[in-house]
């Protein structure tokens, strides 16, 4: 017969042996880009585990974040979602970098005009043109960012609520400015339009803050999704698919 030690010792092994077996938990990704016939299948902000598969049509374009980098598929086929992923931590980094204003009067950035069409270099941007809800860390350094162009321009921003507003111009190859907090206070949930010069609205936006830091593109499309912050979601995911399709993918 066993002894008691013996026995405690055969069991304690055919547990940890158990525990050995047990299949590891697979890493989810979130879909933050879907086109094509299949997107309805696997609309933005779907989980996937890196260990599934999917297959897509032609003409599917799926892009998904992970923990691990940012994998493009595009149909048709089937396809295994953790495959390959690119990891765009620069492209990520750039887009996300937090750039606190400096002045509390309105200031400026200047910037190269642009060729083609120029995109939104932060996430943290408000874009002057795209209307949604806008996610940031801090109510009181909101940027207004346009499009480049060699002309003078004049935005107003106004809270739809009370009336309050503020003027923003953007000379010549300025891109980005800040908004006065003492002028134009932005109150997370309000609403506020963005008019151009001819007083037509170019942009309707609220805005809501964003708790914690984000260091992930996976943990950070999750939360934009969470909050309705499609802008920001498409411009992370659009960045980070073309720096994932430039790799080569």
């Amino acid at each position: 017969m066993f002894s008691n030690s013996i026995k405690q010792r055969l069991t304690a092994l055919a547990l940890a042996g158990a525990a050995l077996a047990l299949p590891t938990a697979a890493m989810a990704g979130v879909v933050v880009k879907s086109t094509g016939p299949s997107a309805t299948r696997y609309p933005v902000g779907s989980k996937v585990d890196d260990n599934a598969t999917i297959t897509l049509k032609a003409g599917d374009v799926i892009t998904v974040l992970t923990a691990n980098g940012t994998r493009v598929i595009k149909g048709a086929g089937t396809f295994r979602v953790g495959d390959r992923p690119q990891v765009a931590a620069d492209r990520f980094a750039s887009l996300t970098r937090k750039r606190a204003a400096t002045r509390v009067r309105t200031g400026a950035v200047r910037g190269e005009p642009a060729e083609g069409n120029p995109t939104n270099p932060s996430l943290w941007y408000v874009d002057v043109t795209r209307s949604g809800t806008v996610c940031l860390y801090d109510l009181a350094t909101v940027r207004l960012w346009r499009p480049g162009a060699p002309d003078t321009i004049t935005y107003r921003m106004f809270n739809r609520e009370n009336g309050t507003s503020v003027d923003v111009t953007f000379d010549e190859t300025v891109t980005v400015a800040a908004l006065d907090p003492t002028r134009l206070p932005i109150v997370e949930g309000a609403p506020y339009s963005i008019t151009g010069p001819d007083n037509a609205t170019s942009a309707q936006v609220s805005f809501v803050l964003l708790q914690g830091d984000f260091e992930a593109p996976d943990t950070l499309a999750e939360a934009l999704i969470a909050k309705g912050c499609s802008v920001q979601l498409d411009l992370l995911a659009s960045g980070l698919e073309a720096d994932a399709e430039a790799s080569g993918l």
